[in-house]
């Protein structure tokens, strides 16, 4: 494992992609057409794959009322319902994400995807709480394959255009967020809330074979001869060795606290006075984020020409300015949109940011990196979830903003914190 050359200053992730870059080689396009084997069609069907994937870790959340009522559960144990898709999700990073670097990674991803079929199966026919929560905590655990994929895609990326193909793809989880909240709400006011974990599952199950026929076999470098043990050691060791990752974590985990605080309790005031919207108007909400799939795009642009610390201080400051709107939801729906617009632009912008810079230090450890810097994510988003979904019980919708404007300050005094002392121009 390479040592700790990248770690002499915290911002050093924009001299990394300023180093890397190659000039690509004759008759190769940099980050579109086919380099060692992507194509812009096989980075398509890489977007649409993580979009489907992670779908499944959002849909319950414009559900939430409407599944405890269905299985009776309290207003607490229906927040736990998010918090444990995400506890899943953290376990899946850290313990499944890790073999993309020692396995074939396309046979990795079709099991995955398997599994994860019947992981909704179970959640779809859950006729107790014990059940439903066993399956979402099964099916966040699978839905990690969203990352496995980021990591092929990054792989099979030239440098000089890996931040493009990691903001495409990007947009598609991006994308599917967001479809998710619509497209669960809408369903589950046309056929219930146990119909949308049956379309996921066949769509799912479509999605294996396609991938199993489409994408390339191996990426760029060979897998590691590591043992599963040597593994998951290795990505601790990662993050000692590299300042960058550390930081970068950090901003990860602070994001999606706030991302998470947002749209895990956003779902509860609306379904109140004076709104008492139905279900297909809360997910439709999740559209109007769709700026975020645009800040994704444009973040990976602006890291392959060096800007990666403007980008992340620019998107913290928007992230933190989002709550002041937010604050006034019950009062307009309009500062809603604009907040939500607002936040989803800045999450986005950071964490494809963070990807990109990441990847770039151990390109041979890609989905070790990846995987345990999504450990950090996932552990904000239950963070976000739980303080939001209880905080909301106790104190309401206001103290809930103040969570939220607190973990997105705390990323900006971070990123404040942390200048390199000489930077570069």
């Amino acid at each position: 494992m390479p040592g700790n050359r990248l770690g002499n200053g915290p911002d050093h992730g924009e001299a990394v992609t300023r180093h890397r870059r190659r000039p690509p080689r004759p008759g190769a396009r940099s980050g579109e057409g086919s380099v060692s084997g992507l194509s812009r069609g096989v980075v398509v069907l890489f977007a649409v794959a993580c979009g489907a994937a992670v779908a499944n870790v959002y849909f319950s959340q414009p559900l939430l009322v409407t599944i405890g009522h269905d299985l009776a559960m309290s207003p607490a144990l229906v927040g736990s319902v998010v918090a444990l898709t995400h506890i899943g999700y953290g376990l899946g990073l850290f313990f499944l994400v890790p073999l993309g670097d020692v396995t074939d990674r396309r046979r990795l991803i079709v099991a995955q995807l398997l599994l994860l079929v019947a992981a909704l199966a179970v959640v779809a026919a859950a006729r107790t709480a014990a059940i439903l929560l066993a399956g979402m905590a099964a099916t966040g655990l699978l839905a990690v394959v969203t990352q496995t994929l980021v990591a092929f895609a990054a792989s099979l990326a030239p440098p000089a255009g890996r931040g493009r193909v990691v903001g495409l793809v990007t947009s598609g989880v991006v994308i599917g967020i967001l479809l998710a909240r619509t497209a669960s709400g809408l369903m589950a006011d046309l056929a219930g809330w146990r119909s949308v974990y049956l379309a996921s599952a066949s769509l799912t199950a479509l999605l294996a074979v396609v991938l199993y026929r489409v994408l390339p076999r191996h990426g760029s470098a060979p897998p590691t001869p590591l043992r599963y043990g040597q593994l998951l050691r290795s990505t601790i060791t990662l993050f000692a060795r590299e300042r960058l990752l550390r930081l970068r974590a950090l901003f990860g985990l602070l994001i999606f606290a706030a991302f998470s605080t947002l749209w895990s309790s956003v779902a509860l005031p609306l379904s109140e006075a004076p709104y008492f919207l139905p279900h297909g108007a809360i997910g439709a909400l999740g559209l109007i984020g769709a700026a975020g799939a645009l800040a994704a795009t444009a973040a990976g642009r602006l890291n392959d020409r060096g800007l990666s610390r403007l980008t992340t201080g620019t998107a913290l400051a928007l992230l933190a300015a989002s709550w002041l709107p937010l604050a006034f939801t019950r009062s307009s729906l309009w500062a809603l949109v604009v907040g939500v617009i607002l936040l989803d632009l800045a999450v986005q912008a950071v964490h494809v940011t963070n990807q990109t810079l990441i990847y770039a230090l151990h390109p041979d450890a890609g989905s070790r990196l990846i995987g345990g810097y999504m450990v950090f994510y996932s552990t904000g988003s239950a963070t976000g979830a739980i303080a939001a979904t209880s905080l909301y019980t106790v104190a309401g919708w206001g103290a809930v903003c103040a969570l939220g404007a607190a973990f997105s300050c705390l990323g900006l005094v971070l990123w404040a914190c942390t200048a390199p002392k000489h930077p570069r121009t």
